[in-house]
């Protein structure tokens, strides 16, 4: 299977000798250096791992995005009224919890 990479518009960049797809000369401003290689398959097809699932299941709640905008007006109001108030300590313990998470269980 051939995967086609477009340039979405962006110029191209030069290429060493001798690596130059499709014979084309590399850099030119030619419209035809500009258009994909090749058309995409019938057989194209994508397919997601596992842990890409779990986390777009994660990004969903109830249909409705991850983002609670009202909390996040709230934050952004006490922030502008000087009314928020920073928990180092909170801070502190969710950072060490998150760093133990990620080394994993201590080796005996």
């Amino acid at each position: 299977m051939n995967t086609t990479i477009s340039n979405n518009g962006l110029p191209l960049l030069p290429q060493a000798p001798g690596n130059q797809a499709n014979g084309a000369a590399a850099g030119s401003n030619n419209a035809a250096t500009d258009a994909p290689a090749s058309v995409p398959g019938k057989d194209d097809s994508v397919r997601l791992t596992d842990s890409a699932r779990a986390l777009q299941d994660a990004a969903r709640v109830d249909g409705q995005s991850a983002i609670d905008t009202k909390r996040v007006e709230k934050i952004r109001q006490a922030i502008a009224d000087g009314s928020y108030q920073v928990n180092p300590a909170a801070i502190a313990d969710k950072m060490i919890a998150l760093d133990a998470q990620i080394a994993g269980p201590a080796k005996p």
